[in-house]
């Protein structure tokens, strides 16, 4: 949960003690949470359970009746900085996740989608990289005051196809309405990372999706001989004032 709020080359430490724990989990979101979904949160959120600390306050009863005996149960112990998960080393991990703090807070829309389209790049590419592909994509805005939002969807089939998660990521992003919105920072997570060579890919007479995939391979390899931003989507660069 750290390593998903945390902005590249930066860290956060959380201490070990019940206090430092309580208070890093609390304040964070429901959906940030591992094991609540994006059903669970919508099921929470209708009762008024919207932050980590609301679980960890709801009797273990409720949690149950809610979202089911076992969920219920991890979800409450989770809340309260308790999961028995072993730690394999050198694990893959299961979701990859990056973020973009404006300058300032940003009311542009365009700037928000310039961001978007830059965490995807980053991304896709990051995926390929490690042979992985993505179920899912999360997106979470924050918002001048601190507050959060986060909006979480399943992908058609798994992917690492930068097109396809500029997409999903994008449609996210414009299901929040954020017009008027002050925003501080967008993150953007890939979810249930897999093997890329467990993935199915439906294959399709679309020349355009053929050259697409073409192109991208074409600038991996650009990336790979040179460096890492050599080449990307002019979208996706601030344009000069």
């Amino acid at each position: 949960m750290a390593a998903a709020l945390t902005p590249p080359g930066a860290a956060t430490i959380v201490a070990t003690t019940p206090y430092d724990i309580a208070a890093f989990l609390r304040p964070q979101q429901a959906a940030a949470l591992p094991g609540i979904g994006p059903a669970a949160a919508h099921a929470l959120g209708r009762l008024g359970i919207t932050t980590v600390g609301d679980i960890a306050d709801t009797p273990l009863a409720t949690l149950q009746r809610i979202l089911g005996v076992a969920a219920g149960r991890q979800a409450h112990d989770r809340a309260r900085g308790v999961d028995d998960r072993p730690i394999v080393p050198a694990a893959a991990p299961k979701s990859l996740g990056l973020s973009h703090r404006f300058d300032h807070d940003e009311l542009d829309p365009d700037q928000h989608h310039r961001a978007i389209l830059g965490l995807t790049e980053q991304i896709g590419t990051a995926l390929r990289d490690e042979h992985q592909v993505a179920q899912g994509l999360t997106l979470t805005v924050t918002y001048a005051d601190r507050s959060h939002t986060t909006r979480t969807r399943s992908l058609a089939e798994p992917t690492a196809h930068t097109p396809t998660l500029g997409a999903m990521a994008r449609n996210l992003l414009t299901s929040l309405g954020l017009q008027r919105a002050r925003v501080r920072s967008l993150s953007l997570r890939a979810e249930r990372l897999q093997p890329a060579e467990t993935a199915v890919h439906q294959l399709t007479l679309d020349a355009a999706d053929d050259r697409a995939r073409d192109l991208e391979a074409a600038l991996d390899r650009a990336r790979s001989r040179y460096r890492s931003g050599i080449v990307g989507s002019a979208a996706a660069y601030r344009r000069a004032s």
